[in-house]
C-alpha cells in the first residue's frame, strides 16, 4: 500500500525569513503617523498572522472600506519593503531542509496572510517561488489568521489531506489556524520565545531555525518537542 501524499506548508513572515520586527516597526511608523503610539509587543501578538484590512479596521475604525483599507495597507506595505529590502534573506538551512523534502516527495505550499507584493517581493526577490507546489496569499481568502481557511487551501492546492499536513509558523494566531485545520506546526523561535506556545497542544517541534530539523522525525512526531539548544 502506498503513503499517503504528506506536505510542509510554511507561513512566509517570520518563517522563512526572519522579518516580524520590521513589519511591526513599519505598523508602528504607519500608525504614528496618524497620531497611534502602539506597544509593539502587544501589537504583534495581537495581530501577527491577521490580514491587513483587519487591522487597519482595528486600529482606524470598522468603518472603512475595502477599497480605503486596501489604499492605506499600500501604504504601510510599501514602508515596510522599504525597512526590510536591505536585510531580506531566508532563515538558516531553509533552501537545503526544502530540498530534502522535495528529495522525499514532500510537497510544499506557502500559507501567508501577506498581499500580492509582498509574496513578490520576498518569494521572488530570493529565488523561492520554484520550490512550491502552492502559494496562498491574502488575495485567496477573506479571512486571516486564526481561521484555519489559508491552510486549508493550501493542503487542497497540494493534494493532501489536512492530517498529513506540517506547518510552520512564529507566531501563536498562525498555530492556533492550524491546529483548527486539523494540522500538527513546527514553531520556529525567530519572533517570540518557546513558552509563548506553551498551551498547543499541535506543537510537535520548536527550533531556532531549519538546521534543526529532521523530516522524518517531524512526520512521526506527535508529542511537543522543544530543542535544547534554542537561544
Amino acid at each position: 500500500m502506498s503513503k499517503p501524499a504528506r506536505a510542509f506548508i510554511f507561513d512566509m513572515d517570520g518563517t522563512i525569513v526572519d522579518n516580524m520586527a520590521f513589519h511591526t516597526k513599519s505598523w508602528l511608523a504607519f500608525f504614528e503617523r496618524r497620531g497611534q503610539a502602539i506597544d509593539a509587543d502587544a501589537f504583534f501578538r495581537a495581530t501577527a498572522g491577521r490580514q491587513g484590512h483587519e487591522i487597519m479596521r482595528t486600529y482606524l475604525g470598522a468603518d472603512l472600506t475595502l477599497e480605503q483599507t486596501a489604499e492605506l495597507d499600500a501604504e504601510k506595505e510599501e514602508l515596510y519593503r522599504e525597512l526590510y529590502a536591505p536585510h531580506l534573506e531566508a532563515v538558516a538551512g531553509f533552501e537545503q531542509f526544502v530540498a530534502t523534502a522535495q528529495e522525499a516527495d514532500v510537497r510544499l505550499a506557502v500559507a501567508t496572510a501577506a498581499p500580492p507584493a509582498n509574496i513578490v517581493f520576498t518569494l521572488d526577490g530570493l529565488d523561492l517561488r520554484r520550490h512550491f507546489d502552492a502559494v496562498v496569499g491574502a488575495a485567496d481568502v477573506a479571512r486571516g489568521k486564526p481561521n484555519p481557511d489559508v491552510f486549508l487551501l493550501a493542503a487542497e492546492r497540494c493534494g493532501v489531506a489536512p492530517e498529513h499536513c506540517i506547518v510552520f509558523e512564529d507566531a501563536p494566531l498562525g498555530v492556533e489556524a492550524a491546529r483548527r485545520a486539523g494540522m500538527r506546526a513546527v514553531v520556529l523561535t525567530t519572533t517570540l520565545p518557546a513558552d509563548a506556545f506553551a498551551e498547543f497542544d499541535n506543537v510537535i517541534r520548536v527550533a531556532r531555525d531549519f538546521t534543526e530539523l529532521n523530516i522524518d522525525a517531524l512526520f512521526a512526531s506527535s508529542a511537543v518537542t522543544t530543542t535544547t539548544t534554542e537561544a
